[in-house]
């Protein structure tokens, strides 16, 4: 998705690859997170992931006090709390 899709009015699918830097392989899975520090408590991030690289990240949010819920990415998407609004690209 480009600017000039976004600003056409047009529906674009969301790309939904995994997060992980360098990954291209499609997300199945949806890490909710936040910074306490910086976030509110009932603020999410999302970090999408390919089956390779969700237990690596989680375990990396998780280390950090980061992590809050892991969900599959079609359960993640069709919730009603837009979990999943969009992809982070290059988390780590």
């Amino acid at each position: 998705m480009n600017l000039i899709d976004m600003l056409s009015g047009q529906d674009v699918p969301v790309e939904t690859v995994c997060s992980r830097k360098g990954c291209r392989t499609a997300a199945t899975t949806a890490l909710l997170w936040n910074n306490p520090k910086i976030h509110t408590p009932e603020r999410r991030k999302t970090w999408l992931a390919c089956d390779e690289h969700a237990q690596w990240l989680e375990d990396y949010l998780r280390s950090r006090d980061l992590w809050r819920e892991t969900r599959p990415l079609s359960e993640a998407a069709s919730a009603d709390d837009g979990a999943v609004a969009g992809n982070v690209r290059d988390a780590l």
